[in-house]
Formats: C-alpha cells, structure tokens, sequence
C-alpha cells in the first residue's frame, strides 16, 4: 500500500523539476512548479524534511523491487 504512495511522490517530483526545466527554456518561469517541487505543497510545508523524506522513499522503493526479485520463483527465471 505504501508503494503507490511513494511512487507518486518520487513521480510528482520528477514531473514538476522536468517541467520546469522544459518551462524554463522557453521562457516561461514557472516559478510555483519549483514549490512542488521542494516540498511546498500551499499551506502544507515539507521543505525542511522533503530531500529526507525523497531519500527514504526511494530507498523503500528499491527494496521492495528486490525483494519481489528475489521472490520470484526458479521456474519464472527461466522463461
């Protein structure tokens, strides 16, 4: 259940930081994707603790990938 959660934090943020990037060049400063981006979500301010918060959930991301790798049975290997 926890994995959709981080997924769509760690996808949000990527969204918005390339997005504004993209923006940028154009000439368009989109300045309120760079909030979303760092953790200010309007009156809801992660900022302090998003980086951490970011870190850890790609962590956890990563192992329950391997753990589902591991997981897997020989037979599925094979195919």
């Amino acid at each position: 259940m926890l994995v959709p959660l981080a997924a769509g934090a760690l996808l949000l943020t990527a969204m918005t930081g390339s997005l504004y990037s993209l923006l940028l060049e154009q000439g368009i400063d989109a300045f309120w994707l760079l909030k979303i981006h760092t953790g200010r979500f309007g009156v809801v301010n992660l900022q302090p603790a998003y980086p951490l918060l970011l870190g850890l959930l790609t962590l956890f991301l990563t192992g329950s990938g391997l753990v589902m790798l591991l997981k897997r049975s020989p037979d599925k290997v094979r195919n």
